[in-house]
């Protein structure tokens, strides 16, 4: 085979598999519930916290909210960790939320179940960054309806598929989405655009 046949193969290759992966996250991902086609706000959405009991995201009107994933084993832990502790201590009494998902769909990388381990792991971390709800999926077919609706509303860099760990969604105190940030995003940068709308 010559160089430029083998050229030809790999740039084949990497476009098959690069449409595989928009298909399996983007496009299946789009297979919305009613729940999420028919909200007006995250205000319309119940979640479960972390111990698996009900929480009606009406709790939150009026205030602003950060939404993230969150991974325990990931590069970008460390940081966000720290990052959204330093914002929850900044903004926390001036009316910002901030609502974490864990998510086991980058890498397997938050294999803590829910409950007491989630909260042990998070109170080792010194991460004390705001509400933790139960584990979800933020892609495919089992995607959690609030992340349809996230994804929806405010869609990423080639497509609306959560990339990775560590994605946010600044939400207004309409509860409607008003901005998307990527996992590399440092939380304290999001800080001017969560003064706005405090």
């Amino acid at each position: 085979m010559t160089t430029k046949n083998m050229l030809h193969f790999f740039l084949g290759a990497i476009a098959i598999g690069v449409g595989y992966y928009f298909y399996y996250n983007h496009i299946k991902s789009e297979i919305m519930s009613e729940e999420a086609k028919n909200a007006k706000s995250i205000y319309d959405f119940t979640v479960q916290d972390t111990n698996g009991e009900d929480v009606s995201l009406e709790k939150y009107k009026g205030n602003v909210v950060l939404i993230v994933n969150i991974a325990s084993q990931c590069g970008l832990t460390k940081n966000n960790y720290k990052k959204l502790t330093d914002l929850r201590e900044k903004y926390g009494d001036k009316g910002l939320k901030i609502l974490n998902f864990p998510c086991n769909q980058f890498g397997s990388q938050m294999p803590e179940s829910d409950g007491e381990a989630m909260v042990c792991h998070l109170r080792d971390a010194k991460a004390d960054i705001g509400d933790v709800f139960k584990k979800i999926d933020v892609n495919g077919s089992n995607a959690a309806p609030l992340y349809q609706y996230l994804k929806a509303k405010q869609t990423g860099t080639l497509g609306s598929a959560i990339k990775w760990n560590f994605t946010k969604f600044l939400v207004n105190k309409e509860g409607i989405p008003v901005n998307r940030y990527a996992p590399t995003t440092d939380p304290m940068d999001i800080a001017k655009d969560i003064e706005k709308l405090l």
